[in-house]
């Protein structure tokens, strides 16, 4: 069997790397060795998150893989002929990262005959990873532009170090094709929307004094627009936590948003000043989607029928990753031409 070779200490060197090498792979029913599994991470190989997207995309096709195991350096994977839809569900076992297992998991669904749900157990909200939220309201939104249909319920935020949160996505199948989604021009702020969330911390006001603190860094910088932030107490959490996500909207109906978690040290105001700073950073250079959700649809615009394009802020490892990945898996082309990136789909 002649597998189709991945060093995963190219580009990025990342996680990013295995995850979508291992979607791509279940899409084009294209057996995978991969191969320097995170070398330019502390820890290398393979992380409970990154086994856990692997088992996923192998029992949705009911294929095979070999030398998966935490630390791995080296994988062997070979998709199966078919993805099943079913109702399924994951546990990281860790504070690992559900939006980012997500992620891997959604596009290969896509191709299913059926609906299917997944429940995925693990950290909601965290620093390296986008929030559940940042996925419900930015990201997921723009892939229903898309003809991409689904859904996101936060059953329990998770945080680090515990995790133990919870999200149930539904995902419905392509019915024709992928559309290419195109934001070529950012005009004029309409609003800023946002949820401040915290877990166990309601006697301090957590979540009011993020919402504040976002708030005032918009005025201190002078962007004179009143936000409009919900407040969540959550009681059902394990552990404490929180979690700050706020996003701009364009009347050319562009989404730019921008998430920070809570961290033992890391005040309430603090976060709201460094989502409030990051947010209109992004927003400032002009661009149509923000630097995180610009590497999510990488993939979505290269499975597509047409030509994507949007304006990222600026290039990220992960945005260079993904567009190496393409390329390699679908020989998709694309151009980045003063932060103008076109993608031009495959289907």
């Amino acid at each position: 069997m002649s597998f189709f070779e991945i060093d995963g200490s190219e580009k990025s060197g990342s996680g990013t790397i295995l995850r979508y090498s291992a979607t791509l792979s279940s899409i084009t029913k294209k057996s995978l060795h991969l191969f320097n599994i995170r070398q330019k991470r502390e820890k290398k190989g393979l992380r409970p998150q990154h086994l856990k997207a692997l088992e996923a995309c192998t029992e949705i096709t009911k294929g095979s893989l070999k030398n998966a195991y935490v630390g791995s350096d080296e994988i062997f994977y070979t998709p199966g002929n078919k993805i099943f839809s079913g109702n399924y569900s994951f546990d990281i076992g860790t504070a690992g990262s559900t939006t980012m297992l997500a992620s891997a998991i959604i596009p290969v669904l896509l191709f299913a005959d059926k609906p299917s749900t997944i429940e995925l157990t693990g950290g909601l909200f965290q620093d390296f990873a986008p929030a559940a939220h940042h996925l419900e309201h930015i990201v997921l939104p723009l892939l229903k532009r898309m003809n991409i249909d689904i859904s996101l319920e936060i059953l329990k935020p998770g945080y680090v170090p515990t995790g133990g949160g919870k999200i149930k996505l539904k995902i419905n199948p392509i019915k024709k094709n992928i559309l290419p989604i195109c934001l070529e021009k950012q005009g004029s702020l309409k609003n800023i929307k946002g949820i401040s969330l915290s877990s166990n911390l309601k006697e301090g006001e957590v979540s009011k004094r993020m919402a504040i603190s976002f708030q005032k860094e918009l005025e201190n910088m002078n962007l004179n627009i009143k936000s409009d932030i919900e407040l969540i107490y959550d009681e059902k959490a394990d552990q404490k936590g929180a979690s700050l996500t706020c996003w701009i909207e364009t009347d050319t109906g562009c989404i730019i948003g921008m998430d920070v978690a809570g961290k033992i040290g890391r005040t309430s105001e603090n976060i709201g000043k460094t989502v409030a700073k990051r947010l209109v950073q992004d927003f400032n250079l002009g661009a149509t989607l923000d630097r995180y959700t610009a590497d999510q649809l990488i993939l979505y615009a290269a499975i597509a029928k047409g030509t994507s394009k949007y304006i990222i802020p600026k290039m990220t490892e992960h945005i260079e990753s993904n567009l190496w990945l393409i390329q390699k898996f679908l020989n998709a082309k694309y151009d980045l031409q003063d932060n103008l990136l076109t993608i031009h789909g495959t289907n």
